[in-house]
């Protein structure tokens, strides 16, 4: 038994045509590109990925952020999946629904604005999701529950899943 990650930038990051993060770059050392999702408003970013070997059970979602200025408050990140079978699913591509979000609530540790963090997000809810499917990931910073004023910075994330 293994374990499949593959890692998401936000460089490869696609968009709806509205309400999306603004793509960043900063560092005084060595260039940080991140996506900085908005705390009043529902932002989201999608990636396209293969489920390459995908056993069964759950994806994991690990996200990696940082706050662009507060030090303390919650962060509310939600991640869906959309999967299609070709060859077999009949469902036109540009129409699919994406499966019900999981989300996690992440807690700034406080002290410095820009400490890196990570969410863990366990998406369960899987659209019936098949090895050498085609999927789209959603990842979204929710309106709801935030108490952290300002932008968070999704730096990158890797999904992973079970190879059996």
């Amino acid at each position: 038994m293994a374990t499949v990650y593959q890692t998401l930038t936000p460089g490869s990051a696609d968009f709806l045509t509205s309400a999306f993060p603004q793509l960043v770059r900063s560092g005084a050392s060595f260039p940080v590109t991140g996506l900085a999702y908005d705390a009043s408003i529902v932002e989201a970013a999608f990636w396209p990925i293969r489920a390459v070997n995908y056993g069964s059970g759950n994806l994991t979602v690990d996200i990696e952020w940082y706050a662009a200025m507060a030090t303390s408050g919650d962060v509310v990140w939600a991640a869906q999946v959309a999967a299609m079978t070709p060859d077999a699913d009949a469902q036109d591509i540009e129409t699919k629904t994406l499966a019900t979000a999981n989300t996690v609530t992440d807690t700034h540790l406080g002290t410095v604005g820009k400490r890196p963090h990570r969410a863990v997000v366990t998406v369960t809810n899987l659209d019936a999701l098949a090895s050498q499917d085609d999927v789209w990931l959603r990842i979204a910073r929710n309106a709801t529950g935030n108490t952290m004023a300002g932008d968070a910075v999704l730096v990158m994330a890797t999904v992973s899943y079970s190879d059996v």
